[in-house]
């Protein structure tokens, strides 16, 4: 499917890789690459949205990190908000499994072939390969021979369940509204 991407596209992908560090690639990774490509039709599109990169930077970093209960804050507020007490819960697995039961394991070290792998393929969410094969079906509905930038942007918004949608619509984005405008720049770019 990558023989279709365009130059800048492929580097959007690799920049996502590069955002996720040792974690999963998702759909917020892919949407931090494409603000990254200042010169992409997706970032221009997002800019001229409002859309700000520190900001969406912030947003996906409250929604990932993990807290002393191993869930990130987003997740510990949401269960507060439905009247779970959080830390009660934390002081009975600990209770029963010994302190720190809920800290993340060491990762084994990785073997060779998991590295070639990574670059090979990678290790994307299935929420980040449905945004990829979306991005394709873009491309096609809009009868265009490559996959580009903004093809993926669509994508993303088309998946719309995503932590990169989630984050659009938190900073004040309507989702319906940004894809609109992507193929009005598409038109006029044409």
């Amino acid at each position: 499917m990558f023989e279709r991407f365009t130059d800048r596209a492929r580097t959007v992908v690799k920049r996502a890789r590069d955002e996720a560090g040792r974690q999963t690639v998702g759909t917020e990774h892919l949407l931090l690459a494409l603000l990254a490509d200042g010169d992409g039709l997706a970032a221009r599109v997002l800019d001229e949205a409002g859309v700000r990169a520190d900001d969406l930077r912030a947003r996906v970093q409250r929604h990932t990190e993990r807290g002393s209960t191993g869930l990130a804050d987003a997740d510990a507020a949401a269960l507060r908000e439905i009247g779970i007490d959080l830390a009660a819960i934390v002081a009975r697995i600990e209770e029963s499994f010994g302190p720190d039961a809920l800290r993340a394991a060491v990762p084994a070290p990785r073997r060779r072939w998991a590295r070639w792998r990574r670059y090979a393929g990678g290790p994307f969410s299935p929420r980040a390969k449905k945004v990829l094969e979306l991005s394709l079906r873009e491309a096609l509905r809009l009868r265009h021979n490559h996959i580009g930038t903004e093809h993926i942007l669509l994508g993303i918004l088309r998946e719309g369940q995503g932590l990169g949608a989630l984050v659009l619509t938190e900073a004040g984005v309507d989702l319906d509204d940004l894809r609109r405008r992507v193929e009005t720049a598409l038109r006029t770019a044409a």
